[in-house]
């Protein structure tokens, strides 16, 4: 069960990553939210592995080609 979701299609490419983050920010412990997009989210990944290694799960739900979903867990409070 997802606590929160974020449809990054409904966001200005500039606000993005600081809407999941912020979103990410606010989970607790073993909360997981669900991420939507219209591309595959690797880049968001790539930075959450080095800014936030250890800190997250991620799997992908939907992998394309016109929609992107995927659970991002927090691991530990941070």
């Amino acid at each position: 069960m997802f606590v929160k979701k974020v449809d990054a299609r409904e966001y200005e490419p500039k606000d993005k990553h600081r809407v999941i983050f912020e979103t990410f920010d606010s989970l607790k412990t073993g909360e997981k939210m669900e991420l939507t997009n219209d591309h595959d989210p690797k880049p968001l990944h790539y930075q959450m592995l080095a800014e936030m290694e250890g800190q997250f799960q991620w799997e992908y739900l939907e992998e394309g080609p016109e929609v992107w979903r995927v659970s991002i867990g927090k691991k530990i409070d941070g």
